[in-house]
């Protein structure tokens, strides 16, 4: 016994999955392409906080890496992840990106506080490590900052622009900023 085909070539409905790439697909690939900006700006970030940790502990350490290595994050995402957005003016995407990354760098200066400076009261000699730095810090902390990067740039600094309906022929359009006799 065969079983009937769901689609054939000749079937002009498309399969769950090419609905789900429609949709789905530039989100899929601007991920993608976040993500290896991110992983190339995160050694660039692992390697000068951890050369800076002994010297200036986790929070300096942390904001020292973060101000280096966001300047390569904003390069690979303004003209690679999200090229083909429209563009405003550099200055005001470039001060955007730094205020929502500040937000992203105090996530990660929150998680090596708890850690640091909470949970090292409890246990100093296992919080009071540079494992336990780098983990709190580098991992849980650029985990959680890398979410709220992602959906920042993408709603703030890097937005799609808003389709505007068009007016059809013969209706007058008000402008709303008019006032009515």
């Amino acid at each position: 016994m065969s079983l009937p085909a769901t689609t054939s070539a000749t079937d002009p409905r498309p399969g769950p999955l090419s609905i789900l790439w429609d949709r789905f697909g530039r989100l899929v690939r601007e991920m993608g392409k976040f993500g290896m900006v991110g992983a190339v700006a995160f050694l660039v970030d692992l390697v000068i906080y951890n050369l800076l940790l002994t010297d200036l502990g986790p929070f300096w350490a942390k904001v020292a890496s973060t101000v280096i290595s966001a300047p390569i994050a904003f390069t690979g995402n303004r003209f690679w992840t999200w090229r083909h957005r429209p563009r405003t003016a550099l200055h005001q995407e470039y001060a955007l990106y730094f205020a929502l990354n500040a937000v992203g760098l105090g996530i990660s200066e929150i998680c090596a506080w708890l850690s640091h400076s909470g949970l090292g009261h409890v246990w100093p000699e296992v919080f009071h490590t540079r494992l336990a730095d780098n983990l709190s810090t580098q991992i849980v902390g650029t985990a959680l900052a890398m979410f709220f990067r992602f959906w920042a740039y993408r709603r703030f600094v890097f937005p799609v622009p808003v389709p505007v309906a068009p007016v059809p022929d013969g209706e007058a359009q008000l402008d709303p900023t008019s006032r009515l006799p």
